[in-house]
């Protein structure tokens, strides 16, 4: 196996594109082990690129401790935000988390509203989705515009989860510890069931109509 396969030298020569032109960058991640082969490259590329990490308040707490291991192996430069919105408020009429009786709602407080104040900041949102990961991701862009002025760009849109897992397997990045316990798309955890059919992200929002959390729908713009 060599890393010649992967189309790194394109996305080290798009980071530098931005950098020569002044425009100031930052990545998202939700640090699951399809995350890591983008990290890995970036930490090797510029370490001082921000990871932001938007922290719910709902995730496994696995998920945590897998980010700070990460952080540390690749030294990256972790950002972590998160709602302003108190979990008192975020209560229906019977008392329960709108997780329970609106997830949209849930998502659009925790996900998309504690990063948008990033897009405001930057010139530049790198997001490592894939088109192969949905329906509404198979109609993305390399780049795209986002709201405020920011663009987006999606080094692994390509990418195939074979690739990730040979790029893994290459430089010897460890996975997500649920991933032993059947997870293969860990998002927060009253949303998140193990895997059992179809793609890697049907244990999200399982038995819902939803398969986007926000950030890649409400905060990108479409022709």
């Amino acid at each position: 196996m060599h890393s010649l396969q992967f189309p790194i030298e394109e996305i080290t020569n798009k980071i530098y594109e931005f950098r020569e032109s002044g425009q100031s960058i930052f990545v998202s991640s939700s640090f699951q082990s399809h995350s890591i082969p983008l990290l890995h490259m970036l930490s090797r590329i510029d370490r001082a690129i921000p990871i932001v990490f938007v922290n719910t308040g709902f995730l496994f707490s696995e998920t945590i401790s897998y980010r700070d291991q990460i952080v540390v192996q690749l030294g990256l430069n972790l950002v972590e935000v998160k709602s302003t919105v108190p979990k008192i408020q975020q209560l229906n009429s019977l008392g329960n988390f709108f997780f329970t009786s609106d997830p949209d709602r849930c998502c659009h407080i925790n996900k998309v509203e504690p990063l948008e104040p990033l897009l405001i900041r930057h010139d530049v949102w790198i997001a490592g989705i894939r088109q192969e990961q949905n329906s509404n991701r198979r109609t993305m862009r390399l780049e795209e515009d986002a709201p405020h002025g920011c663009r987006r760009y999606h080094p692994l849109l390509h990418w195939t989860a074979q690739m990730i897992s040979d790029y893994r397997s290459e430089h010897q990045l460890p996975p997500h510890p649920l991933e032993k316990d059947g997870y293969r798309s860990i998002g927060c955890k009253p949303c998140t069931r193990r895997f059992a059919s179809g793609n890697n992200r049907s244990g999200r929002w399982a038995g819902l109509n939803k398969t986007e959390c926000g950030l890649h729908t409400d905060l990108a713009k479409k022709d």
